[in-house]
């Protein structure tokens, strides 16, 4: 093991879904039903009275677009007592050359958590592997797994326990559903993706879902996948930098 792989190994980072346990993922996700109910009577921008995160910084680098999940941090981070700080990626000497592994280092002097959106879920590994301060997966090419933690609360304020509940996915087997994936191998809930031929899921998420016993099905029949859904999600018809002809999709598409 070299000194960075040992560094690293004592840092809890927030990659995916599936590197963590169904115990840990259900304590973030209870934390967060808690905080919430407890910002009663407070202005948004206010911090929480106990303010977990006071005085540490978070360090957040988008090379692709975001409006949410920035805003998203932005606003966490102050509501816990914290600060953000955004670094526009294509400012940063990462952009001119310098190695995953420097920025890493320097960003790891500086700050107390790194957020990292990249085209290349390899870039985000590699930012883990270096960094001395914890890592977040704000959207790779691979999975968002902020994003269904998101869900994963919004289910539950709105139907209860997502446990043993069964919940469709239709359109595009993209970096959305591999996390979708992810979550129903942690929060036990039957999942049916439909997803045209040529977009499917992972298949190597597929198969270490179906190797835990996790009650997912891939079908090609959009019908069939929401009979007995308790929620139906979808995804952006076109992901970023991976646009999709618009016909192939269209039988997906839920009659609005």
């Amino acid at each position: 093991m070299t000194r960075s792989d040992a560094a690293q190994s004592a840092v809890r980072h927030f990659l995916d879904l599936d590197l963590l346990d169904a115990t840990t993922l259900r304590g973030i996700l209870e934390d967060a039903k808690a905080m919430k109910a407890g910002r009663t009577g407070l202005a948004k921008g206010a911090a929480d009275r106990k303010a977990p995160l006071n005085g540490d910084l978070l360090l957040m680098i988008f090379q692709k677009s975001s409006t949410r999940t920035r805003i998203s941090f932005e606003v966490a981070m102050r509501q816990l007592g914290g600060a953000a700080s955004d670094l526009d990626g294509s400012r940063l000497q990462l952009g001119r050359g310098e190695s995953i592994a420097d920025t890493a280092r320097v960003l790891s002097a500086y700050g107390d958590a790194i957020v990292l959106r990249t085209d290349h879920h390899n870039n985000l590994t590699e930012m883990a592997r270096y960094a001395s301060i914890p890592v977040i997966n704000a959207l790779t090419d691979h999975s968002h797994p902020c994003q269904l933690m998101a869900d994963m609360l919004t289910f539950e304020e709105a139907n209860g326990p997502i446990k043993g509940q069964s919940v469709a996915w239709l359109g595009d087997g993209n970096n959305v559903a591999t996390s979708m994936i992810h979550a129903a191998m942690r929060f036990d809930f039957r999942l049916r993706l439909a997803c045209p031929s040529g977009h499917l899921p992972d298949a190597d998420v597929l198969a270490a879902a179906q190797a835990e016993g996790a009650d997912v099905v891939v079908t090609d029949d959009p019908v069939e996948a929401v009979k007995g859904a308790r929620a139906i999600y979808t995804d952006t018809w076109s992901s970023m930098g991976q646009e999709r002809a618009p016909s192939e999709l269209a039988p997906f598409e839920p009659i609005g």
